[in-house]
């Protein structure tokens, strides 16, 4: 069991919220991490496996995201033991909601993660009766539908072309590999064609696929929209989906899940350069074996973005009768993106680190100025200190 005060340390987590519900069955926890620059938001997700520790991890991943983005939001993240495909996700859903009604939408706003869509934003919101309590909502709802946009993989493909151009690796021809081939991975996918690069490989839950001449994105995308994760065997020529990690490829996405990228991927990557499509998919020592390898790595927290910018849109307009403008959002994430990697991989270098070090040590002076103006730090030197 996890001991939640181990959790604890000078940033947050600042509330954490564990519910049940007896009849359903429902079991669930919201973590409020870091809230000095604005209230809690953050994904939420539903998994089988899912922990109070990861939930807190991914949690303190959102402090550092909306800080690195410089939007005015606080870290917090949410989620939901369960199989996302259960008969009973609807009552599971709403028992849940129902559980956490003092926190939301005061304190925390709902989002999507793995395991959640569009639909399951619109009961959150049927339950509550509030239009805020989240975003990500359909666009018949007056919403901004993440995944049907694409906004998430839109931003890694630019995060990646951002950081292609300070390394100088052209886009034009470079071969791409994405591991997870869900909402994230075929964005990311069709924005790497529209940009030049060639995707030579992907993956899902079911199994990878590998073409060094490039792999018929149109067809693939096709069969992902008939046969789901199905749709690499659909395709023909499914290997494992582990190998994904290993193609030849430039430009390496993982865009799964967390601790995928392991030392043993890291020592046998050919690509330049890895883009954390994922949260959290690279392990700290892998980190460490990139960086002596010159691999140039966009931390998560910079490259996947998208969504927060999105859902900044969406928090900004939530009870507003005028629908969102795509064109905007995506302006605006390309801008946002672009900007925030070519600043972290300067400060990399100007710092003498990797650009994960960098990119956190901007979002800790960030959070950390908002929380002495808040009065909020008790003892700034320890603060101060673990920023250095």
């Amino acid at each position: 069991m996890t001991d939640v005060f181990a959790l604890m340390d000078e940033w947050g987590p600042e509330k954490v919220v564990c519910v049940s519900d007896r009849k359903s069955g429902m079991k669930g926890v919201l973590v409020l991490d870091n809230t000095a620059r604005g209230m809690g938001k953050g994904g939420t997700r539903m998994s089988p496996t899912l922990s109070v520790a990861e939930v807190a991890r991914l949690a303190r991943t959102m402090t550092w995201k909306w800080a690195a983005a410089d939007l005015y939001y606080g870290g917090a993240k949410a989620g939901i033991l369960g199989d996302p495909n259960a008969p009973n996700k609807e009552q599971l859903l709403r028992a849940f909601v129902r559980a956490l009604s003092n926190e939301v939408p005061k304190e925390y706003v709902l989002g999507l993660d793995m395991g959640l869509s569009e639909k399951d934003a619109a009961i959150f919101v049927d339950e509550l009766g509030d239009r805020g309590a989240s975003v990500g909502l359909p666009t018949a709802l007056g919403g901004v539908p993440y995944d049907e946009l694409g906004v998430t993989g839109f931003g890694v493909a630019e995060a990646a072309d951002a950081a292609a151009q300070t390394i100088c690796l052209s886009m034009k021809g470079a071969r791409v590999v994405i591991q997870g081939f869900g909402a994230v991975g075929t964005a990311a996918a069709q924005r790497f064609r529209a940009l030049g690069a060639t995707v030579v490989g992907v993956s899902t839950a079911v199994g990878s696929l590998h073409d060094p001449d490039g792999l018929d994105l149109d067809r693939l995308l096709r069969l992902r929209g008939e046969a789901g994760d199905g749709c690499v065997r659909e395709y023909g020529g499914a290997r494992p989906a582990a190998d994904a990690l290993t193609f030849d490829c430039d430009i390496l996405v993982p865009a799964a899940t967390q601790d995928v990228v392991d030392v043993n991927v890291a020592r046998s990557t050919t690509a330049r350069l890895v883009v954390e499509g994922a949260n959290m998919p690279t392990t700290g020592p892998a980190l460490e074996v990139l960086a002596a390898r010159d691999v140039c790595v966009v931390p998560d927290f910079i490259a996947n973005a998208g969504g927060v910018v999105a859902a900044a849109f969406s928090m900004d307009t939530r009870y507003s009768p005028f629908a969102v403008d795509p064109a905007q959002i995506f302006a605006h994430i390309s801008t946002k993106i672009r900007s925030n990697a070519e600043t972290v991989l300067l400060e990399s270098r100007t710092r003498g680190t990797t650009p994960h070090i960098a990119a956190r040590q901007l979002a800790q002076e960030r959070v950390l100025t908002a929380m002495r103006l808040r009065g909020q730090v008790a003892i700034d030197e320890q603060v101060r200190e673990s920023v250095a």
